[in-house]
Parts: structure tokens; C-alpha cells; sequence
């Protein structure tokens, strides 16, 4: 069969021909080219690479990509050696190479581990040797050599006789034919055992030279000898084929029944194999072998009859059971081996196959991501030996220990040195992401008690017995167990989960059981080890296992090591990533050591320590020298800078780090701060271009400052701040009697606002938390060294202070070039091609355009959009431009290249993407438990590649943007894949900042850009494409409604999107986007009437229409934001001002209430425009004001009788009801704002201020146009003289206006007054009100509330008043009250008051505020989120009786009468106020837990709710806990202060 003229042309089957009879490979491998599917136009493009990743030795592997060149270049394979060259064997290479080139015999056994034979050899060349790890010495003797073979004649080889056991013997003779029972009863000799099989090719020279006779063997070494006639035919000295090759053969075709997964799986636990006498195989010598390999190294390694038994073994451990039953039956049955007492002895001592357990063969625990343990009773006896679970740091522990917690409990005890939040299975619950978050998971252990906690003096938290355990908690803990063992959790896999048994389980009915057989439903089995307190327990749990699961768990199991062993194993291992004593600076120079506790507490910060990096790898090991090189490397490529950069340079002080020139700058900003500033916390910013240095600047200032300071990275933005400033002054006073100074980075804060918050939380943490003495001061200071990307670093200098500010632009000065040009001379000698760290060689050319222009344009030469690994760096090219930290995961990039199904080596990817992958890095990516990702190692290369390809291949942003939308396999379900997505959806919708102003710009860049090169069309088409791929989010078509109704004017289409994103999602935002297209419409419309000389009844009609559709909108979208219970995750477009987006959610409080407002008033001012209604004459002012006040129809409103006018009417007729309702509506919107603006901490926001300047505003607007002046009451009383009913109800009336120009007719109003004399007035006032009969029910409820809040008040105020009601009185009136309102009333107020009136005493259960409680909360719908903004306690828990418990806020501050009035305001702000003598004697404080994350109030068994007064009050984690705290009663609930942990 010839094969077809063009390798293009070939089949897989004609490449399996070519390898077979021109290339002369083994059959197996010509094989695997089949497998995979390689046919001629695929083969031309392999490189050596892509043929080992096949699974083929490396000289095979070298011979293939020879042959293959010459084809490609159509020329003959001529050889330039001598032909018997060709004919050596693997082994007469080594022979050879050892006898006469005379090299080192390691790198000679290299070659021959690698298949090295002669007709191999003839094609490597130097990066061949190279590849194999042999020095460039050795590499151009052995090449020398090859070409002197002519010159010379064949030399002669020996055989290389070895004495070391562990390295293979000379071929033996072979066995005869026999059973597999009895080939495995002979005792054969262990040089036998390792004899290599030759079944593969009789070498018959080879053979000959090294053969002995069989007989003389056989009496030598004493084998057990078969019958005489067995042998016959075999003693003629020529080497033949026995049933020792067959069991070799059968090995291998068994194994290659296994998957490669499957094979991974059988090699792993042949590295572990120890139930043999000699040691297991060397993990190293089994990566990357094949079935041929392995079997290879199985049966030199233990023999041949050995390797038969452990491959069973092996097959029934991975539950293989089948092809075990299978090997059994084709060789016969096999007989189990009798185990020596040698063997049993090294059985029993396992801490050799524990260490091999944990490390998956190594020596470090850090080979597995994650550790889940499981464990039932333990004793206190036991505790004292399980300090490994520290070193451990589990993701989570199942405990079903209900004492654990207590004292002398493995919880408590690991508590002491770590950190663990205590959970119950219940709480992994919910959507994941949500879940990992609320519980802190990958910061801190999670501890789960899994069948009751007698801590907690609880019915729910009993034990169970088994029964009641699988009917009530069963379920919790199984889903526990799905969600741990989910991908989306553990994202990298590399989790190993450990039953730690140190208590009998007799039964099957044992939870803990239940369990095991979760976990094995969930994960593979390998996955689950088992360590058992004694043998005997091990014994009963393997039976169990063995017959309800049908699994052996032998090998996977520990049970003859004590617990003090166990725990002595596990602590020698590594990781030694740092130094046993991490080291803070202190007072008077001194030291003092960070604890494991107090740094896993400090979950947001990751903190320098002043012996950083010291003493973690030996720096006298080759294992140091490459560690350097590859840091050294990752980070002049692109990589993030790390601590070791720059200990690398101070242990070498002859090539010390490039500073900026900056440097120095900064150095003395930050000292300068610390000396005179008066602040306890001091921002400093620095502004920088993108990848100019930015980062790394500031970092080797901290670093450099690291004695001075106590210096941390603030490594989780997404704590409250709160908890943040929490952090760090605890860092500051940490294990010190006195403060010492923190220097606190904020890396890529993308707004300098953003830290604001921050400072002011660690100014009062500070200022209020450590009582500071003035000798203290200048060590109690934060200085936070603010990161900020910018586009306009210079620019925003200019607009902050400088002493506070410095930036660094993409420029460098000559001293920084020569800088530069002396690292690089540097880099040349120490690492080998530093031209391609494009990173470093970028700055060095001072951000040359120009450089950076003709990489892109050198790199994309050739660029072929339609293959794979082009798309895929066009979309990280795009998303790199316009995401700033935005990345490709790793697993993502391996799907996309269609590289799953083959287990590839990580830089297998960047092989794939040549030649784009000397502009991608991988980077590390700390969320979520840790991924790898794939990035463009600088912005400006990104910036520019995507330049070039529209310059050079008009492929435009929107083309590449379409494609990636296109992709389905992006958008499928993952944690990572969401992370990707938001990446895309954050290029789509995410707004920057004017480099002129605090505006942002209307659309994202990448959305701009396209609108200015091609238009609203494709505009259109991008945002449609990614709506119908972000089904579920509403942002995307919300977007497209802006850009339709802003830069198109396109109303009505505009509202077609809105209404989709509505559709998806209805939230307040986009409700709030209808609301604003009807408000933009409208505003269009009333500013062209204006324009108009002439009048069209129809577009007033037209005009109506639109504000019921806006309010409509903008109702539904405050009601929405009100009963929010969660805030949203998903970034969502803010429609406040027409140009504002992505700001923070909760700064809409109160932007639907404002946009009706604003509609109403738009409408009042189109009304005034009629001609019966001028605004300019008083008269029909009035009949306006009547007609709005539903006191006059429009028919009775005076006009001329004209068409126009006569159709006006029918129009408002139409809609009179609407029109009608205005007033009312107004009227409460600016009621329930005042009552909001009462109850509500100000904020600083601008958005807020806004809010409130424009209600104020348009209040004086309401007034100017409604509100009846008190002359003009003076004249109606008149008028009412002689009627006696009449003038009453003027009273009422009068009474009513005084409370309104008061602001006291509202219950909010009257808690403005809680030190105003006036109370008492008031007080007369509704009392008054309560004699008027003739009142609709909702006006009497009202006032009978405000009455009964009003007495209270005046209770604190002035007790001895007439006026004031007593407490009895005031609760049966509210009760009554209560009984008609019911729990539904739509304000919080009667609630509150029952808080007041009704909460228990100590001793007391009140079982009804708990019910109050929750009608609150429930009433929070009309009153805003009061969840995210912080609401005012206007009155405090007491110590006395009755009203007097109640205490004011003015009553506490009485306490404070010297105090400046801002110093008060900050003790309030803090909290501290509560740490003052007087408070606490004048409070009462209360007893409570919290439990997942809320805060409960305990009386006897009676649990009210209470929210935290601070977002920090409670810690993170949700960890269920005793706590006290004092009460403050707020509208929306009562509050708990200075919450206190009884731990």
C-alpha cells in the first residue's frame, strides 16, 4: 500500500502506516496516533511537544519529529552514523555511552528511561539532551562522539553487572510454562523478581553474552524446580517466551482496559503500594508513563509473579473489580500471598503510608487544596494529640462530638490556636456563592456540629439518637455534604476528606455511617482516607464498609499508629512557606510574635511581617536558586510583584530592585503623615497609569517601611469597613502594651471616595477604641496608602492635596533608564532570553509606543481569526483592554481549545497558543478557594493588539465582542465561568469617570467606541446578542433602554427594553428606568409646548398619560426597594439624574419617592399653563388649588366657552381621578421622607444631600400652592361664629395646622421633640384632637398613636405635667390601638411603641415582642431599607421600672456637658459611647446569642430578634455564640450596642 504524494492528504490510517514501516515505531505508539485521531493536515503542524503530550518516551518521541521534518521538507532521511548504530538497543546505548563516551551512568539511565535506542540517538540533537535534563557538556560530548563512529570500528559493549538492588540486573533465563498459581507459590529470588522482560524483541547477541545455565542457576539460587519433564525441551540454552512474558503481556492488556483517568488513579496507588516488601515505586518515575511503561516498571521493580499480585490488588482498591475477576480468570486463581512477619511488621508501622496519604507521595501537605475531616466522640485523652488539625487548617469539620465545643472538646481545643466559626449543616443552604460568603469559607474553618452542641442550653440543640437523627437532621447533613463536594466549591479539585474515627461505630446506624456513604455518592473513593484510633475500631468500621458499600478501604486507612504518632507525622511535614515565629515590629525596637490565631482573625488583611520570606527554603539548595529564577521570571514577564522579589534583592545588595523615582516621594509623604499629621488615620493617594508601576512601587515601600510600621495589603474589599478598621487597630495593638503605627495598602481602588469611608470607620476604631495617652499618639496613627488606577494620574493630583498625594505616569526619567538598562544587563546574566519579559522591557523603553506597537504588529503576523487559539487571545485581548484584573480561567481556556478529555500539564495551554503566548501569563486568582487564570501580561500590550488587528485585519471590537457572545461555552453554569461572565458584562455597562469632573460618561468604552465608529445599528446588535446570553439579567437590555432614550431620544423603543428588563428582573432599578424614559418624554414634551405659540388639547391628554405610566413606575420601584430583604448582588444601571450609573445600591433610598414627586410637579406646571388655570392670576390659582384639593369639579371651574377650552375639560374629566389624587399622594410622599430624614443617620452622600435639597424644594413648592395661611383661617372662624359645630370643627382644624407648621402632626415629628418644651403643647393638642367624633378611622388612629407617643415624651421631659398619662393608661390605650390596626398597618409606629411600652423585665417571657418585633420588619415596605442605612435609637433600655427604663439620647449626653459637641457626635459615630462609667449605670444590659449572623435578645426561652447597631458589631462567619449587649430602641427595631462575646 503507497502512501498518497501530499501528507496533507492522509488518513489516520496512513499515518499509522507511516510510523509503522517508514518511521519503524512500536505498535502501541502508531496506536495512539490513531486514538487521537491525527491525520495528515494535523500531523503537519506536531511538534515534539504535541507527540509526548500523546503519552510517547522521549526517544521515540525525537525520532518521529525527525522523520516528520525531513518529510515536510520533501527530503531523505540519510543517515550521517554507521548502520549498525541504528540496530542498538536501549540498553547498548547506555552500555555504550557509560564504556566509551564515558559520561555520568545517570544521565545514561535518563536516556534509557526514555527509550533511547540507536536508531533514536542518530536524530537528537543538543535541545534534544537538553529537554532530558542533561547538561550542555555532556550533550556535546555524546553528539561529538556520534560523529567520530566512522572514523573508528564497532566498539565492543558489555553488559553492565549492577549491585545495587534497586537498579535493574542482566536478562535471566526464563521459566517454563506454568499455571499463575504456581508461577506465584515459586520463591523465587529477588534478583529474579527484577528481571526485565524482553517479550517486546529478542536481542539473541545480547542474550547470548549473558546467559548462564538454567540448571546452575537453579541449584545456586535453590529454586523450587517443576517436574523434569516440564523442562525437556527447554534446556537447550536458547533464550524462549514462557508464562512469565505471558503474565507481562496480560498485565499490560489489562491496563489498558483503563481510562486515562482510571490509569492516573491505578498509579497513584501504586506509588502508595505497600503491602510488599520492598518500597513503593517513586512517584517521579511513574508521571506521564503509559500502560506499556508502567507494566514495564511494575515487573522491574517487583518481578514479574509479584507485579501480577499487585496489579490485582491495586484493581480491587479502585473498585476494578471486574478486570481483576478478568486477569484472575485468564491466568488462573490466584492464591493470596502468605504476608512475612517483616511485612506485617512495616504494615503496623504507618507513618510512612500516612505521610504518602496526606502529600499524595511528597513531602508537604500543600499537594491537596483542601482538607475535609469528618469525626465522632473524642475524649479529652484524645484531644492532646490532635494539634495536626492546626496544621491541617480544615475547610470545614464535620463534628459529631455534641461536647466538642466545651471545655477539654477537640473544637475548643483547636479554637485556642486557630480560628473555626461554628456552623450547623442547615447553614450551607442557599445559593453557593452566598453561602461561602456569609460563612467565611476558604478565611476560616468552618465547623459544623452535626448532632446537637450542649454548649447552648437549647431543646433544638440536643443530641439525637439515631432514630430521631435521620428523620430531623439527616437530610441538612447530606446536603451539607453535596455542597462541599460540589466543583463549583473546591474549585481545583485537590481535596482529600478524612474520617477521623475516635470512637467505636458498632453499627450501620451510626450518622457518622450515613455519612461516610454520603461522601462516597458524591466523590470518588480515592478521595476518602481513614484514620482510626485503634485497630480493633478499625477492624469493625472495614467490616461495615466492606458490606454495605462493597469497598476495601485497606489502603486508603491508618489504625496501627497511636494518636500521638499520627499527630508527630503529620507536624513534620511541610509546607515551611514561612517561618515558624512571624514577627511584628514593637515599641522600643522590639519584637513580638504574630500568632496563627490572631492572623486567621485578621481574614481581611494580609499582613508583612518584618522576617518575611526568612527561613522557609534553604538558600544554599538548587531548590532555592530555582525558586528565584522562576519568581524572578514570572515577574518581569507581566506577573503581580511578590514579597520574595524583593527579598531576593536585599539578600543580593549588588542588584538591588529598580526604584521609581517616586520612590523616595512616597517614602516621605508616608513618614511625613505619621510625624504631623493630627489625624489618627491619614489617606494618601497614588495615582498611576496602568501597568506603569503603580502597585510594585508602593509595595517596595511598605516593604523597605516594615520596621516602622506594622504594614498589611487590604486583600478583601467586599468586609464591611467597620470590620476592616476592626482589624487593624487590632493589628496595631497586637500582643503590645503600647500602639505601634500601621501602614495599611489599598491596591486598585478604582474611586479615591471609596477609602473615605474607611478612614472614618479607623479613625474612630482608633481614636475611641484603644484609649490612647497623648505619649501614645504619634504611635496610634493608620496611614492608608491608596492605590488609584487612573487615565489622568497627573490631573488627579492636581485636584487632591499634595502632601497627601503623588502619582507616577508611564514615563521614565534618564536616572530611571539607566536603571533599567542596568537591570537588563543584570537579567542577561542570570536568565536566559530577558528580551521576551516584555513587562520589565517595556518600561525599559520608556512605554515606547512604538516598541509596544511592532510587538503587536511582530506577534499578530499571520494572525488566523478562524482557528481557536486565535479567538480566544482576541477575546483577552478585548476583555484585558477593558476590564482592568480581568481573566480566562485556566479550566475555561482548556474547554475553549478543546483540550478536556486529554489530561494536559498546565503550560500545555500556552503551548496551544503559540505564538501569542509570550504575551499571556497565569496568574493565581485568590477568590473563591484559588484558580489559575489566564491574562495579556500588560495593558498596554492588550491596548495595542487590539489596535492591530483592526488595522491590520479590520477586525473590529464589535466583531470580536459578537464572537465571544457567540460562544456558548462561556456562558454554561460555574462559580468561575460567573466570574468570566461578569467580566463581559462589566465591558458592556461599567461607566468611568470625566477626566474633568466627578460626572461619569454616559456609556462603558468599549459601547462608546463602537457607537462613534459604527453607530446605533451595531450598537444595537452587541447589547441583543448579550441580552439573549445574560437571560437572567436585567442589566444588559437596561442599558440598551439608556442608550436608546438618551443618545437616540427613542422613547417608545427605549420602553420596549426597559419593559424586557423589567421582565427579567423586577427590582427598583428597573422599574426606576421606566419611570425615568416617561420623565425624560415628558420634560421633551413641556419644553416644546413652551416653545409652541399655538395650543393642542391632545398633547395634554398625551402628557397625562405618560406621568400615570411614570408614577405608576416609579411607585412600584420604591415599593420594590422597600421590601428588599436582600441587597442585590448584580451591578445595576441608576437612572437618577439621566447620566449616572453603577452607583452604590443603596444610595436609591429615596429616588422613587423623588420621581413621583417630580412627575406630580411637572404636571402641576403643565395644569398652570391652561388658560383657565394661569399660575399668574390669584384666581384661577385658586381654582387650580381647589380643583387639585378635590373641592371643586372641573365643570365648576369658571373658563371661557370655547372648543379648545371645552376639550380641555373632557380630557381632565378623563383623568380626574388621577389628577385628583396628586395632592393626597404628595402629601404622604413628603410625610413618610420626614419620617425617614427623622429615623435615618445622615450620610455624607452626595446623593442623599441631593435628595433631600430637592424635597426641601419642592416641599415649598406644596406650601406655596396648598397649604391655607392663618389669616385665612382667622376669616373662615369668623364666619362660623353663630355656628357652634362649625366653629369646633375650625378648632380641630386650627389644632391641626399648628402641629403641621410644626412638623409635630406626624409620629417622626414628635421625636424631633424629644428636648422641646413645646411637647407639652403638642401633647394638649392631640388630646384635644381625641373629643372630635366625626373622624374617619385612619385620621383617628393616626392621632391616637401620636397621643400616646406624645405622653411618653412628655413623661421624660416633664414628669410632673398634668397632661402626662401614666404607664398603665398608655399601654391598655395602645393595646386597644393594636387590637384595631392588627399586624398588617403599613407604618411601624404602634409597633414601636409596644417596644416601648411592653418590653420584659428581667425574669419576665413575653411572648408578644416577638411578634412586634416582626411586624416591624415587615412594615419596613413604606419606610425604606433600613437594612443597609443606619437608623437612630431615639430612647435606651434603663435600669429603673416602668417609663422610667425609658432613657433619651439628651439624657445621656447630659453626662457629657463639657464635651465639645463634635467629640460627642464621634463617642456616638464609634460606639464608645457606651464604655463610659455613667452610661453603663445607667443602662441595662442584656443577655443573648448570636446565631447565623443575627443577634437575639434572651429571655428564658423567649428569643427576640435584635439587629446589630454596627455593621462590625457581630464577627464574620456566622459562628453561634453568647453575647451581651445594651438596647436601643429604633423605628425599624430594637438595636443592640457594644455587643460583648462571652469568649
Amino acid at each position: 500500500m503507497e502512501l498518497p504524494p501530499s501528507i496533507e492528504k492522509w488518513t489516520k490510517e496512513d499515518v499509522h502506516l507511516w510510523l509503522m514501516t517508514v518511521v519503524k515505531v512500536r505498535e502501541t505508539y502508531a496506536n495512539r496516533f490513531c486514538e487521537e485521531e491525527v491525520s495528515g493536515d494535523i500531523l503537519v503542524v506536531f511538534e515534539k511537544k504535541n507527540i509526548l503530550h500523546l503519552g510517547i518516551n522521549h526517544g521515540p518521541a525525537v525520532k518521529i519529529t525527525f522523520y516528520l521534518e525531513s518529510l515536510k521538507e520533501g527530503s531523505q532521511h540519510e543517515s550521517q552514523f554507521p548502520p549498525y548504530v541504528k540496530n542498538w538497543t536501549k540498553e547498548q546505548v547506555n552500555q555504550w555511552l557509560v564504556q566509551h563516551v564515558k559520561i555520568d551512568s545517570k544521565y545514561a539511565e535518563r536516556l534509557q528511561e526514555e527509550d533511547v535506542s540507536g536508531d533514536c540517538l542518530v536524530c537528537f540533537k543538543n535541545e534534544d539532551f537538553e529537554d532530558l535534563d542533561l547538561k550542555y557538556g555532556p550533550a556535546v560530548k555524546i553528539l561529538s562522539a556520534l560523529g567520530q563512529l566512522y572514523k573508528k570500528p564497532e566498539p565492543t559493549l558489555q553488559p553492565i553487572l549492577h549491585t545495587n538492588t534497586d537498579q535493574k540486573e542482566s536478562p535471566k533465563p526464563t521459566q517454563p510454562e506454568l499455571g499463575l498459581a504456581q508461577a506465584i507459590a515459586i520463591k523465587l529470588p529477588d534478583s529474579y523478581d527484577k528481571t526485565e522482560s524482553k517479550t517486546d524483541r529478542m536481542v539473541q547477541k545480547e542474550s547470548e553474552k549473558v546467559q548462564l545455565p538454567f540448571q546452575k542457576v537453579s541449584e545456586k539460587e535453590g529454586i523450587q524446580q517443576p517436574k523434569p519433564q516440564d523442562l525437556g525441551a527447554r534446556r537447550k540454552g536458547a533464550i524462549v517466551t514462557t508464562d512469565i512474558s505471558k503474565i507481562t503481556v496480560e498485565i499490560q492488556n489489562i491496563l489498558a482496559e483503563l481510562l486515562k483517568d482510571e490509569l492516573k488513579v491505578f498509579q497513584f496507588h501504586l506509588e502508595a503500594y505497600t503491602a510488599s516488601e520492598l518500597e513503593p515505586i517513586p512517584r517521579g518515575r511513574l508521571e506521564g508513563k503509559d500502560t506499556m511503561d508502567t507494566t514495564r516498571l511494575m515487573t522491574d521493580h517487583y518481578g514479574r509473579k509479584e507485579a501480577l499480585q499487585v496489579t490485582r490488588d491495586i484493581l480491587k482498591q479502585i473498585n476494578q473489580r471486574e478486570l481483576a475477576r478478568q486477569l484472575e480468570k485468564n491466568m488462573g486463581p490466584l492464591e493470596e500471598k502468605t504476608v512475612s512477619k517483616d511485612v506485617l511488621k512495616k504494615e503496623a508501622n504507618q507513618g510512612d503510608k500516612l505521610k504518602n496519604l496526606l502529600t499524595c507521595g511528597g513531602n508537604s501537605l500543600d499537594n491537596y487544596d483542601h482538607f475535609i475531616v469528618v469525626v465522632n466522640k473524642s475524649s479529652p485523652e484524645q484531644v492532646q494529640y490532635l494539634q495536626f488539625l492546626s496544621k491541617l487548617k480544615p475547610f470545614c469539620v464535620l463534628d459529631f462530638d455534641p461536647n466538642s465545643v466545651a471545655p477539654g472538646g477537640l473544637c475548643h481545643s483547636y479554637r485556642e490556636s486557630r480560628v473555626a466559626n461554628l456552623h450547623t449543616p442547615s447553614q450551607y443552604q442557599g445559593q453557593t456563592d452566598s453561602v461561602i460568603k456569609s460563612l467565611n469559607l476558604y478565611k476560616q474553618t468552618s465547623w459544623v456540629l452535626c448532632n446537637g452542641r450542649h454548649d447552648l442550653d437549647c431543646d433544638s440543640n440536643k443530641e439525637l439518637d439515631y432514630r430521631n437523627w435521620l428523620r430531623t437532621s439527616c437530610k441538612d447533613v447530606e446536603e451539607l455534604v453535596s455542597f462541599i463536594c460540589n466543583p463549583d466549591v473546591l474549585l481545583r479539585g485537590g481535596s482529600l476528606i478524612i474520617f477521623l474515627l475516635l470512637s467505636p461505630v458498632h453499627t450501620e446506624k451510626d450518622p457518622i455511617f450515613d455519612i461516610y456513604k454520603s461522601f462516597i455518592k458524591q466523590t470518588k473513593e480515592e478521595s476518602i482516607i481513614t484514620i482510626c484510633d485503634s485497630q480493633g475500631m478499625y477492624e469493625k468500621w472495614r467490616e461495615l464498609v466492606q458490606e454495605k458499600c462493597d469497598s476495601d478501604i485497606d489502603q486508603r486507612s491508618i489504625y496501627e499508629l497511636t494518636l500521638s504518632e499520627v499527630n508527630g507525622t503529620v507536624m513534620a511535614l511541610g509546607p515551611f512557606n514561612q517561618s515558624s515565629e512571624r514577627l511584628l515590629p514593637s515599641s522600643g525596637s522590639s519584637f513580638v510574635v504574630l500568632k496563627q490565631k490572631d492572623e486567621d482573625l485578621l481574614t481581611a488583611l494580609d499582613i508583612l511581617c518584618l522576617n518575611q520570606c526568612e527561613n522557609t527554603i534553604d538558600e544554599n539548595s538548587s531548590e532555592f536558586d530555582d525558586h528565584r529564577i522562576r519568581v524572578e521570571e514570572e515577574f518581569f514577564k507581566g506577573g503581580k510583584v511578590k514579597w520574595w522579589n524583593f527579598y531576593f534583592c536585599d539578600k543580593d545588595k549588588e542588584k538591588p530592585f529598580v526604584k521609581r523615582d517616586k520612590y523616595e516621594n512616597v517614602k516621605k509623604m508616608i513618614k511625613s503623615q505619621w510625624r504631623e499629621s493630627k489625624n489618627m488615620c491619614a489617606l494618601l493617594n497614588l495615582f498611576h497609569h496602568p501597568g506603569c508601576g503603580g502597585t510594585t512601587l508602593a509595595m517596595h515601600v511598605m516593604w523597605d517601611l516594615r520596621q516602622e510600621f506594622r504594614c498589611a495589603v487590604l486583600k478583601d474589599n467586599a468586609l464591611p469597613k467597620k470590620e476592616v478598621a476592626i482589624q487593624v487597630s487590632t493589628l496595631m495593638k497586637l500582643e503590645s502594651a503600647t500602639p505601634f503605627p500601621v501602614l495599611l495598602f489599598v491596591d486598585d481602588s478604582k474611586e479615591t471616595e471609596n477609602p473615605h469611608e474607611l478612614v472614618n470607620c479607623i479613625r474612630r476604631a482608633v481614636e475611641y477604641g484603644l484609649n490612647i495617652s497623648v505619649d501614645d499618639e504619634l504611635n496610634s496613627k493608620v496611614i492608608i496608602l491608596n492605590c488609584v488606577r487612573s487615565h489622568s494620574p497627573k490631573e488627579q493630583y492636581k485636584q487632591h492635596n499634595p502632601g497627601q498625594s503623588q502619582y507616577i505616569i508611564a514615563s521614565l526619567t534618564q536616572q530611571e533608564q539607566k536603571e533599567f538598562e542596568k537591570k537588563l544587563k543584570e537579567l542577561q546574566e542570570t536568565h536566559e532570553k530577558p528580551e521576551n519579559f516584555y513587562s520589565f522591557m517595556i518600561m525599559k523603553s520608556n512605554f515606547d509606543k512604538k516598541y509596544i506597537k511592532d510587538l503587536a504588529r511582530n506577534t499578530l503576523e499571520k494572525f488566523d481569526y478562524s482557528s481557536k487559539k486565535a479567538r480566544l487571545f482576541a477575546f483577552l485581548v478585548l476583555l484585558n483592554t477593558h476590564v482592568a484584573e480581568s481573566e480566562i480561567s485556566l479550566s475555561l481556556c482548556q474547554d475553549f481549545l478543546g483540550m478536556k478529555m486529554i489530561h494536559w500539564r498546565e503550560d500545555s495551554v500556552m503551548g496551544r497558543m503559540e505564538p501569542y503566548s509570550n504575551f499571556l501569563i497565569m496568574d493565581t486568582i485568590e477568590d473563591l478557594g484559588g484558580y489559575k487564570g489566564i491574562r495579556i501580561l500588560h495593558h498596554s500590550i492588550a491596548s495595542a493588539c487590539l489596535k492591530e488587528l483592526e488595522r491590520s485585519y479590520s477586525l473590529r471590537v464589535s466583531d470580536i465582542t459578537m464572537e465571544m457572545l457567540h460562544c456558548d461555552l462561556f456562558f454554561s453554569v460555574g462559580v468561575v465561568k460567573h466570574r468570566f461572565m461578569l467580566s463581559i458584562k462589566q465591558m458592556l455597562i461599567e461607566r468611568q469617570r470625566k477626566k474633568d469632573g466627578e460626572e461619569r460618561e454616559p456609556f462603558s468604552p468599549l459601547i462608546g467606541k463602537i457607537h462613534k465608529d459604527q453607530g446605533r445599528k451595531t450598537v444595537q446588535e452587541v447589547f441583543v446578542k448579550a441580552s439573549s446570553r445574560f437571560v437572567t439579567n436585567a442589566s444588559i437590555p437596561q442599558a440598551l433602554a439608556r442608550y436608546l432614550y438618551i443618545k437616540e431620544s427613542d422613547f417608545p423603543e427605549a420602553l420596549q427594553w426597559a419593559e424586557k428588563a423589567k421582565n427579567v428582573k423586577q427590582n427598583p432599578y428597573t422599574f426606576d428606568t421606566i419611570g425615568q424614559i416617561h420623565k425624560s418624554n415628558l420634560k421633551s414634551n413641556s419644553h416644546s409646548e413652551k416653545q409652541e405659540t399655538s395650543r393642542n388639547p391632545e398633547d395634554l391628554n398625551t402628557n397625562i398619560q405618560i406621568a400615570n405610566n411614570a408614577i405608576t413606575a416609579f411607585k412600584r420601584a420604591q415599593e420594590l426597594a422597600n421590601e428588599e430583604d436582600e441587597p442585590e448582588t448584580e451591578a445595576a444601571d441608576d437612572e437618577s439624574d439621566n447620566k449616572s450609573e453603577d452607583y452604590p445600591r443603596r444610595s436609591y433610598n429615596f429616588f422613587g419617592y423623588v420621581g413621583v414627586l417630580e412627575i406630580a410637579f411637572l404636571v402641576f406646571e403643565i395644569l398652570s399653563r391652561l388658560p383657565f388655570f394661569e399660575e399668574s392670576d390669584p384666581m384661577k390659582k385658586k381654582y387650580l388649588q381647589s380643583f387639585l384639593k378635590k373641592t371643586i369639579p372641573i365643570t365648576s371651574v369658571y373658563k371661557e366657552d370655547n372648543e379648545i377650552n371645552n376639550r380641555y375639560v373632557e380630557i381632565i374629566k378623563e383623568h380626574e381621578q388621577f389628577l385628583q389624587s396628586l395632592k393626597t399622594e404628595v402629601k404622604d410622599i413628603f410625610e413618610l421622607l420626614i419620617f425617614s430624614f427623622t429615623n435615618i443617620k445622615a450620610s455624607s452622600s452626595e446623593f442623599d444631600s441631593k435628595n433631600r435639597r430637592s424635597v426641601g424644594v419642592l416641599f415649598r413648592k406644596y406650601v406655596a400652592l396648598f397649604c391655607t395661611t392663618s389669616e385665612e383661617i382667622k376669616k373662615e372662624r369668623q364666619w362660623t361664629m353663630d355656628n357652634p359645630h362649625l366653629n369646633l370643627e375650625i378648632h380641630f382644624e386650627e389644632r391641626r395646622l399648628f402641629l403641621e407648621k410644626k412638623q409635630a402632626d406626624t409620629f417622626a415629628g414628635i421625636l424631633q421633640h424629644l428636648d422641646n418644651p413645646e411637647i407639652e403643647r403638642f401633647t394638649e393638642c392631640y388630646a384635644f384632637l381625641q373629643q372630635q367624633q366625626c373622624i374617619n378611622q385612619k385620621q383617628k388612629t393616626k392621632e391616637t398613636i401620636n397621643y400616646i407617643l406624645a405622653n411618653i415624651v412628655l413623661n421624660l421631659f416633664e414628669q410632673k405635667s398634668k397632661l402626662a398619662k401614666n404607664h398603665r393608661y398608655l399601654s391598655d390605650l395602645l393595646l386597644k390601638t393594636l387590637q384595631e390596626v392588627g399586624l398588617q398597618y403599613p407604618f411601624p409606629d404602634p409597633y414601636y411603641l409596644a417596644l416601648l411600652l411592653f418590653w420584659p423585665s428581667p425574669g419576665q417571657e413575653n411572648t408578644e415582642i416577638v411578634t412586634y418585633v416582626r411586624a416591624i420588619r415587615k412594615s419596613k415596605r413604606l419606610i425604606l431599607s433600613f437594612r443597609i442605612r443606619n437608623t437612630i435609637a431615639h430612647l435606651y433600655l434603663g435600669k429603673e421600672k416602668g417609663l422610667k427604663r425609658l432613657v433619651s439620647k439628651r439624657q445621656l449626653d447630659e453626662n457629657f456637658e463639657g464635651m465639645r459637641r463634635d467629640n460627642l457626635s464621634q463617642l456616638w459615630r464609634s460606639g464608645d459611647i457606651f464604655k463610659n462609667k455613667a452610661i453603663i449605670n445607667r443602662l441595662r444590659r442584656v443577655s443573648g446569642t448570636t446565631e447565623q449572623g443575627e443577634v437575639f435578645a434572651n429571655y428564658g426561652k423567649v428569643k427576640i430578634p435584635v439587629r446589630p447597631a454596627f455593621i462590625a458589631g457581630i464577627r464574620s462567619g456566622s459562628s453561634t455564640e453568647k453575647v451581651t449587649f445594651y438596647l436601643g430602641f429604633a423605628i425599624n427595631g430594637p438595636l443592640a450596642y457594644d455587643i460583648q462575646y462571652e469568649n
